[in-house]
């Protein structure tokens, strides 16, 4: 069977890049969650590897590199060394304090007024601090 293709590589298939070591890494999105399966010395192998991680999330069949496997033992057996899936953190973004922005004709006393009418909380907390 022909293998799919994706957009990201040309490994062929489905959750498979090829790292700059050579090996190729396996990685797998499920419901807004990121996971690294792991590296293997080849595509095929890394591409069941992948497989099996879609049967363990339940997705649909349609997402298999290899839909003939039958049943999600049958595709474990295919990769020996098995899969250690790890989720992938992201950084999460801190929230930025809003700047004053001074406006033309205004002076800077106007300006730190208006940002405390708006923003209380941060007067509040710079007040407890000092």
């Amino acid at each position: 069977m022909a293998s799919k293709k994706t957009p990201k590589g040309k490994s062929g298939f489905f959750g498979v890049r090829q790292k700059p070591s050579g090996n190729w890494g396996v990685e797998f999105s499920d419901t807004g969650r990121r996971w690294w399966i792991g590296t293997y010395p080849s595509a095929h192998e890394a591409a069941r590897a992948y497989d099996v991680a879609v049967w363990c999330a339940e997705r649909p069949r349609s997402h298999l590199n290899f839909p003939e496997i039958e049943t999600r033992a049958e595709a474990e057996m295919l990769v020996p060394q098995g899969i250690n899936m790890k989720e992938i953190t992201t950084k999460k973004k801190k929230t930025k304090k809003p700047s004053v922005v001074v406006s033309a004709g205004e002076t800077d006393e106007e300006a730190m007024a208006r940002f405390a009418r708006g923003h209380p909380e941060y007067v509040q907390a710079e007040l407890e601090y000092y």
